[in-house]
């Protein structure tokens, strides 16, 4: 039985079944986002400016590594950046939980525990956004908050929304969930401040490039290959992300024999999903690697990428800030206005 994902992006006649639940959801959102704006349902600023970066599809579309290079490219900028999320996947008794690189992906969520580790940055999850960054800002020194998604999450107030689309599968066949992958209508890009693109972007829209880096082993992180090192060899491709053939397709491109092995996003893995009846190398993601770690035998192997986004984005984030008022605790001590918050 295939997953319900890969009808949305092949025009499946049978979906127009459920088309009335679409249009019944379609109203549901319509409502819901006009008491926000109404004020009917409250939305809660906090002490620092916020940049959302989110979509409207359900499914992995690149959020994660354009969160990362935006901690470290704001880092740069003299700001001193902390991460919000849900902590997807994480089965905590309390919320928010405070995310170290150490920090077990069963209690905060795999995307939690890779994000704290890739960036170094204060993180702090939870299913309340509002409640999180509260508790990011109590125990961390932070002038600024990136939320990774949430971009429907209306009860935190955000000053920047970045919208992050895959290139390849863009909207699917364009209807809202359950009869296609839309969490809001396409419309909603129009009153989003930056449309980034994971491939290439069509106008107003910004391209991503994601660069593999070197293979790491899970049991020895200090062990590491080039992927052309896998070449000539049989490898089992793991991954237990939003879109699996994202993943399996970039091995393509650098491996001749990738046999593949998708897994529902946020898996939570047993040994044996790594296990295999030959000693061909296991490759796997940078998330699904937090959740396998405890299970390496030395054959294990996972694959990190980064963001790479260009100097107009750049360019464009930076006049965003400055528009809004933003600044860094260092430029706003020179300029003798209080850090953290938004002015103007």
């Amino acid at each position: 039985m295939k997953r319900l994902d890969h009808y949305w992006y092949s025009r499946s006649p049978w979906l127009v079944l459920l088309t009335p639940l679409s249009l019944l959801f379609r109203i549901l959102v319509r409502v819901r986002r006009a008491a926000y704006r109404k004020g009917l349902l409250r939305s809660h600023r906090i002490a620092a400016p916020v940049i959302v970066v989110g979509n409207i599809t359900v499914g992995g579309t690149g959020k994660t590594p354009l969160v990362a290079w935006l901690a470290g490219y704001l880092r740069e900028q003299g700001y001193k950046p902390g991460i919000i999320a849900r902590g997807y996947g994480g089965h905590a008794k309390s919320w928010p939980q405070q995310v170290r690189a150490d920090s077990d992906p069963a209690v905060v969520g795999d995307e939690a525990v890779l994000l704290a580790g890739i960036t170094g940055c204060p993180m702090a999850v939870g299913p309340d956004r509002v409640a999180a960054a509260e508790a990011l800002l109590k125990y961390n020194d932070c002038d600024l908050v990136i939320s990774d998604d949430g971009l429907q999450h209306y009860a935190l107030r955000r000053d920047i929304e970045i919208v992050v689309i895959d290139g390849v599968r863009r909207f699917g066949i364009g209807f809202m969930l359950p009869a296609g992958p839309l969490r809001e209508p396409v419309s909603r890009l129009q009153e989003t401040d930056l449309l980034v693109v994971n491939g290439i972007g069509g106008p107003g829209e910004y391209p991503m490039k994601l660069k593999a880096g070197e293979v790491h082993n899970l049991h020895d992180e200090g062990m590491t290959k080039e992927l052309s090192d896998f070449r000539d060899r049989k490898v089992h491709a793991v991954a237990g992300i939003g879109n699996p053939e994202r993943f399996f397709q970039s091995l393509r491109q650098s491996i001749r024999r990738v046999e593949e092995h998708a897994f529902p996003d946020h898996y939570r893995y047993r040994a044996g999903d790594i296990r295999f009846d030959d000693d061909a190398p296991v490759l796997m993601t940078a998330k699904d690697a937090v959740k396998c770690r405890r299970y390496a035998s030395g054959n294990e192997w996972y694959v990190p990428v980064s963001a790479e986004m260009s100097k107009d984005f750049q360019v464009r984030l930076n006049a965003l800030l400055e528009a809004r008022g933003c600044r860094s605790a260092a430029r706003a001590a020179s300029a003798k206005l209080s850090p953290g918050v938004c002015h103007g």
